[in-house]
């Protein structure tokens, strides 16, 4: 039974092109099912997290991070109350628009797509799901439900201000309310992405071995935890100690986002969706003291593995192949696939252009960007 405050399926304000409705599928189930079977859901997988793809196997990608946020999020959904398939449909659509090489290839290319509008990783979601999956016969995009378009737009907050033109593009087309806070199924969502990364980057960075476990024991939730595990299993090998301390620092946070909600609810006195998006403040959060922690945490894994000099190597050598093909590209439009040709053709101005352009670098995976470049720019130019 969902929530009175939860997102109901028999409620839903609908799709762009009305389509008839499963027998057997809700329309938010059908909605993740369609991100699933999405052809930019697969490329996720070759595409950054924090180490580029190809840098080991056992690394978080875009795809395992976003099945990690779409567990997260389904658990806490399940505990309040929420529209479980909602939550998860906005999990894993959250990073559809993520450029190869990750937080490095999107700041290289919104630099170089400031004259044409700029990017920005959740609008090209938006415009992914809405315009560029072309699959079906009735329809660009994939046709999702108002409230899924609502979630994936508005999942970490109200989008004010001058609206990146992805986005712009779509309000037009189907209103948002952009001003509002969205579901509470997208603010899950949201923080599940949260503890997702801080989880999973303390593995990764452990891995790698930017840091080991004795850096991290100072740290607030990570270093009680590690006591926990050493009290109960004295002597444990290195790796299952690791592993049990860190899924109890994954509990924690899942648990107080679960309490914390739980008690922000109950306070607000929200009887449904709507007076959900017109709190003026999420419902969805952690308590003062995790986030304090979590904080410190974030502020530790910034200056030792985000910012390593390792990683910064990587950054900076994945960054000049964007800031190549860009250029390269609107000097060479009809070197794209001929499926962009038409496009390109029926664009009048630089602006048009570019924005073709930003679509399929956006697209490209890590490999398929590194391939591009030394196939038309010179193997080797890099190292």
């Amino acid at each position: 039974m969902h929530a009175s405050y939860a997102t109901k399926p028999d409620q839903s304000r609908g799709r762009l092109v009305d389509e008839e409705e499963s027998s057997f599928r809700s329309p938010y189930q059908r909605d993740r099912d369609r991100i699933i079977h999405a052809s930019a859901f697969r490329r996720l997988k070759h595409k950054t997290q924090v180490f580029v793809e190809h840098e080991g196997d056992n690394y978080r990608t875009r795809l395992t991070h976003s099945i990690e946020v779409g567990q997260v999020g389904r658990t806490i959904a399940a505990a309040l109350g929420l529209n479980q398939e909602l939550t998860e449909a906005v999990a894993l659509a959250h990073d559809l628009g993520h450029t190869p090489f990750g937080h490095t290839g999107e700041d290289a290319l919104h630099a170089l797509m400031q004259p044409y509008g700029g990017f920005d990783h959740n609008a090209q979601a938006i415009r992914i799901v809405t315009c560029l999956e072309r699959h079906y016969a009735e329809f660009d995009g994939l046709n999702l439900t108002w409230e899924t378009l609502e979630a994936i737009a508005k999942h970490n907050g109200p989008v004010l201000g001058e609206l990146p033109w992805a986005l712009a593009e779509c309000n037009a087309a189907i209103d948002l309310e952009l001003h509002t806070h969205a579901s509470a199924e997208a603010q899950v969502a949201a923080l599940s992405d949260d503890i997702a990364y801080n989880n999973h980057d303390l593995h990764d960075g452990l891995r790698a071995g930017l840091f080991t476990d004795a850096d991290i024991l100072q740290l607030p939730i990570i270093g009680p935890a590690y006591a926990a595990v050493d009290e109960k299993y004295p002597g444990l090998d290195p790796l299952r100690r690791r592993h049990e301390a860190l899924r109890r620092v994954f509990g924690v946070m899942v648990g107080d986002v679960i309490d914390t909600t739980r008690s922000t609810l109950s306070q607000s006195g929200v009887q449904s969706v709507e007076e959900v998006r017109a709190l003026g403040y999420p419902v969805v959060a952690f308590s003062p003291g995790i986030w304090a922690d979590l904080k410190e945490i974030r502020a530790f894994l910034f200056t030792r593995m985000y910012r390593a000099p390792s990683v910064m190597e990587v950054r900076l050598r994945m960054a000049a192949v964007v800031e190549a093909l860009v250029p390269y590209f609107l000097a060479n439009p009809l070197e794209m696939p001929e499926r962009w040709h038409e496009e390109i053709k029926a664009v009048s101005d630089q602006t048009g252009l570019a924005r073709i352009i930003s679509d399929y670098i956006a697209g490209m995976t890590d490999r398929f960007a590194l391939q591009k470049f030394d196939q038309l720019l010179g193997e080797g130019k890099l190292s």
